[in-house]
């Protein structure tokens, strides 16, 4: 929507969008709502139909919501049309980014699972670099085109994903918690690339069972009091660090940015609409060269510092476009332009990835799928609250949008200081003693995880009994029987990463 909204035959097409800053926040941001409906259905009943079917059922409604769109004409009700359109194609994408990064995890060897994760992440900014490209190059063609061809070549992705799915296998993980073990086994050894009768395959499908059944996981299902629960495995903490960060994401202005770019470089900076198409994809372009960034660094720099650069660089980026803007005038207005491109390479190297790793890394097996669809809901309602309120924010105040983003971003730093800690090269078992350790020792998490030394599975084990773990029939299946099969790697296996 970044290059149609102020388009002129869009505008034709959809008169209430002309010159109308709140209806399109609207009609772009009704999207978020779709796909938070989406989130919704899954985390409810995602454990019910599995992952293929969600996957094939979500692209199916994205095709659907996608042919309403591009057939809304005037004379009959268009705006309406679309909206109602964009809403159902928002469904289908929020049940395949709650469904596609956990499939995906759960069929991926123990050694790159956690890379995977992020390079999902870094994966976005290359659909939106594409569909930037497309916009631009469609704003060169006949009146209907400009904005049709744009939305209508979504079909093409979708039926990629329904064909690719039906030569799929289902997950096997999935099949496990619904004891469906001969299918569950044939798919482990079609992945490995092993016969059935493997030791290997049977120890693994051994380890995925008993992780299910030691996390109180069997059946698929685990209640969301669960959720709410403190003392040494710290569920409701951990939940609510997976949220904020999320939260952060889409309150830092993002999508303000990705969303509203070429808005932001016509109303602010003063360009052409051509022009701001041609600067929005090329900005795409240092998006997607930064997004990769976090692949090559994200074990070594450690997640802390990567949030905390990202933070103080999105912050800086938002003050200068704001100081730039406050002069009016063409000169200036240039190094607000740089601004916006230091602040989505900053973004597209840390702020991207890091949302949709860290919740998958600090929670613990047993809460990890649902406070995972949390979080994923937390993204998309928050995605709508930025997308909705910056056009009119904008309008209002050119430069004081900006300000607000340059605060928003330096309140984050303190947070993540203070109350995030390290999870890098930590096994899923090490994460569940640094709040167990903060916890019994009355001392921050933070602190906690710098004190805690990395361990070897036997010191894993000692320490866990010290803690109490092994006799507490609720943890007990997190840190005893978890050792056997889920290590650092292995985390997204049981929650999985979720997208959007």
């Amino acid at each position: 929507m970044a290059g149609l909204i102020s388009a002129t035959d869009f505008n034709n097409q959809f008169p209430q969008t002309r010159n109308n800053s709140v209806w399109q926040a609207f009609v772009t941001a009704i999207y978020e709502v779709g796909c938070l409906l989406g989130a919704i259905f899954q985390l409810t009943f995602g454990d019910k139909i599995g992952r293929r079917r969600a996957i094939i059922l979500g692209a199916g409604i994205m095709l659907l919501g996608v042919v309403i769109q591009c057939t809304a004409f005037t004379g009959h009700s268009p705006t309406a049309q679309f909206i109602i359109g964009r809403t159902i194609t928002g469904v289908g994408n929020g049940i395949n980014t709650s469904t596609i990064p956990t499939y995906q995890a759960e069929c991926s060897r123990a050694t790159n699972r956690g890379l995977l994760i992020c390079i999902e992440g870094g994966v976005i900014a290359f659909g939106t670099l594409f569909a930037y490209w497309i916009d631009f190059g469609s704003s060169y063609g006949p009146p209907g085109l400009t904005w049709r061809f744009p939305i209508a070549f979504q079909v093409v992705f979708g039926l990629i994903i329904i064909v690719s799915m039906i030569w799929l296998p289902e997950s096997p993980r999935w099949l496990l918690t619904r004891d469906r073990q001969e299918e569950a086994s044939t798919v482990l050894a079609a992945l490995r690339g092993l016969d059935r009768d493997h030791e290997d395959v049977k120890r693994e499908a051994a380890i995925i069972l008993d992780s299910i059944h030691a996390s109180g996981h069997s059946g698929g299902n685990t209640p969301f009091s669960a959720l709410f629960t403190g003392g040494k495995t710290q569920h409701f903490r951990r939940m609510v660090l997976g949220i904020s960060c999320q939260f952060f994401q889409q309150i830092g202005g993002c999508n303000a940015v990705i969303y509203y770019f070429p808005v932001l470089f016509e109303s602010s900076i003063g360009t052409t609409h051509s022009l701001s198409l041609l600067l929005g994809g090329v900005n795409m372009i240092v998006y997607a060269a930064f997004a990769t960034v976090s692949w090559f660094i994200i074990e070594r720099v450690g997640r802390r510092k990567l949030f905390l650069a990202g933070s103080i660089g999105q912050g800086l980026s938002m003050l200068l476009v704001f100081a730039c803007l406050i002069p009016g005038t063409p000169g200036a207005a240039k190094g607000a332009a740089v601004g916006l491109f230091t602040y989505i390479a900053f973004f597209g190297a840390t702020w991207l990835p890091l949302p949709w790793l860290y919740p998958a890394e600090i929670n613990p097996l047993k809460t990890r799928a649902k406070a995972n669809a949390i979080s994923t809901c937390s993204n998309w309602l928050w995605n709508f609250t930025v997308v909705m309120f910056t056009p009119p924010f904008v309008a209002a105040s050119p430069y004081g949008c900006y300000l607000f983003f340059a605060v928003v971003n330096a309140c984050f730093i303190p947070v993540i200081y203070f109350f995030y800690p390290e999870t890098a090269g930590r096994s899923l078992e090490e994460i569940d003693l640094v709040f167990a350790k903060g916890f019994v020792e009355k001392m921050s998490y933070v602190k906690a995880a710098k004190e805690l030394p990395y361990m070897s599975e036997h010191e894993i084990d000692e320490k866990a009994k010290e803690y109490g773990f092994v006799s507490d029939d609720e943890e007990a299946g997190q840190l005893k029987e978890a050792r056997h099969g889920e290590k650092e790697s292995d985390l997204a296996t049981h929650g999985g990463g979720m997208m959007g």
